[in-house]
């Protein structure tokens, strides 16, 4: 049998426990919190006054910062790509609605409310040129990404247990500056959605668990190939308007090292959080090549640590069109 059988396989063993997946991982619309639950109610006549003091609030927040917010936001309104990707996955049915199709779509759903949420904020601020932030996000969406994955669901799953991680580290600083900056409110909304983020990393990282139980050596393998491809983020195609492809995300990641939202280290961590949460070193009945591949992973978070602090950030920011420094 090929690898690809096997893989679909696999995911249709799999299959059988979606339901139980979004039971445990996912929460049901009714009960899940929306982004007008933490925004000026527009329909109360106390709303000029509360955009009043979330755009005086705002004014305390410096520029690294909001270029961070923007990009993160930014990442969140690429949804659709993701989206796309996902359901081009082998053992995912979007066609005969199976239950992989099921879990993206309400996966979706609940990822949709990030990017309305922070849009929202952005517009209400005033702090940023959000026709210039709506140039990037489209232009995001037509350049799609490449995350060196294919249609294999095994690295596929290792990408987004990462990557959903990833975005709970950045949220989740993100609303510790906030509150440290006194803005409460941006805190309290950033929260709610790196708790959304570590939630569907709970889930991806089960799936790995899951696929490590049935396909050891195979996972080991497609494990292996994706650290050593390193984990490109959603949106490192991100560009500004005129601007060639890729432009302007390494500028946007140097904001972020910068005030501590996602640093290298913050990479290497999650790498080390991965191979201790599936307890690589235990996994037993590999193939000689799986071995080689685990002794490999073992050893690169401490080798992946030396190469970070070896890394210099520029001192001097990078004058997105999104945030104009004027404006603070």
């Amino acid at each position: 049998m090929s690898i690809k059988n096997i893989r679909l396989e696999v995911m249709q063993f799999l299959e059988k426990n979606v339901d139980s997946f979004v039971d445990q991982f996912l929460i049901p619309v009714e009960k899940i919190w929306q982004p007008s639950d933490f925004l000026p109610n527009s329909e109360s006549d106390t709303f000029l006054d509360e955009v009043r003091e979330l755009r005086e609030i705002a004014k305390d927040l410096p520029y690294d910062f909001w270029v961070a917010l923007v990009g993160d936001t930014i990442t969140e309104e690429a949804l659709p790509t993701y989206e796309s990707w996902l359901m081009e996955v082998e053992g995912v049915d979007n066609q005969e609605r199976n239950g992989w199709s099921k879990w993206i779509r309400q996966w979706t759903g609940e990822e949709n409310r990030h990017g309305d949420l922070l849009n929202k904020y952005l517009y209400l601020s005033g702090r940023v040129n959000m026709r210039e932030v709506e140039v990037t996000t489209q232009h995001l969406i037509n350049d799609g990404f490449d995350i060196g994955t294919g249609t294999d669901p095994y690295k596929n799953f290792v990408y987004t247990s990462f990557q959903e991680l990833a975005t709970y580290v950045s949220h989740n600083r993100v609303s510790q500056l906030a509150k440290e900056y006194g803005d409460k409110k941006l805190s309290k909304l950033c929260k709610m959605i790196a708790g959304d983020e570590m939630r569907h990393h709970l889930a991806y990282s089960e799936f790995v668990d899951q696929i490590f139980k049935v396909d050891p050596s195979e996972m080991m393998l497609a494990f292996q190939y994706m650290m050593k491809q390193k984990i490109v983020m959603p949106a490192h195609f991100l560009r500004e308007s005129g601007q060639k492809i890729s432009s302007a995300f390494e500028q946007f990641s140097d904001s972020a090292q910068r005030i501590g939202v996602y640093t290298a280290n913050d990479y290497v961590d999650i790498m080390q959080k991965l191979i201790d949460k599936w307890e690589i070193d235990k996994i037993g009945g590999l193939t000689s090549e799986a071995e080689k591949a685990r002794d490999y992973l073992m050893k690169l978070p401490s080798r992946m640590a030396k190469i970070s602090e070896r890394l210099v950030i520029p001192t001097e920011s990078y004058i997105f069109k999104w945030v104009e420094p004027a404006r603070l």
